[in-house]
């Protein structure tokens, strides 16, 4: 079940930054989602630690939530995805995998 509440607080932290970037950009009002999202987020980030190492549940929330950022900041807000960019992503996600992986070790 921990793994379902780590997959929903990352759902629930990439709906909040992608709030932020409207809130930044568009209306004021996008600013209650990004509570909302943000907050949403840490509570089922917060049950998920009751089975996931903190290091690892903390790896992933964060690496999956860049990695869709930059990809989602690409499609939806048109920003640049170069090379490097993607570069970055693989990293990101080779570290996850490693720090999941030292966790098990």
């Amino acid at each position: 079940m921990s793994w379902l509440w780590l997959a929903l607080a990352i759902i629930f932290e990439i709906l909040g930054t992608l709030s932020l970037k409207q809130a930044a950009t568009a209306s004021k009002r996008w600013y209650l989602a990004v509570v909302a999202g943000y907050g949403i987020s840490y509570a089922f980030l917060a049950m998920a630690l009751a089975d996931i190492p903190l290091g690892v549940a903390y790896g992933i929330w964060s690496g999956v939530g860049v990695v869709a950022m930059a990809i989602l900041g690409r499609l939806i807000f048109k920003e640049r995805l170069t090379w490097v960019t993607g570069l970055g992503i693989v990293l990101i996600t080779g570290g996850v995998v490693l720090i999941q992986l030292g966790s098990t070790a």
